[in-house]
C-alpha cells in the first residue's frame, strides 16, 4: 500500500484515508476531479502537497489491476 494512506476498520469504516487524518482518499480525488486545484485542497482540507501526491499514487495503484481473460478462468 502507498505510504501516507491508511486503511483501518476503526477509522471511517475502513475506507482509505490520508494517514493521521480522517480525510478520505475519495474526497481528495473528488475535489481534483471537480476542478479544485491542489492549492485549494491544501487550504480546504488542511493536507500537504505530499499527501495529495500519495493519494494520487494510491489511486493509480488501485486501478492497476491484473485481469484474466474470461476464457482463462472459465
Amino acid at each position: 500500500m502507498t505510504e501516507g494512506i491508511s486503511i483501518d476498520p476503526a477509522v471511517c469504516h475502513g475506507k482509505p484515508v490520508i494517514k493521521g487524518t480522517r480525510v478520505l482518499v475519495s474526497t481528495i480525488l473528488g475535489a481534483l476531479a471537480g476542478g479544485d486545484s491542489r492549492e485549494m485542497i491544501v487550504d480546504d482540507y488542511d493536507v500537504t502537497m505530499e499527501q495529495i501526491s500519495a493519494t494520487l499514487q494510491f489511486a493509480s495503484e488501485m486501478t492497476d489491476l491484473q485481469v484474466s481473460a474470461y476464457e482463462a478462468v472459465a
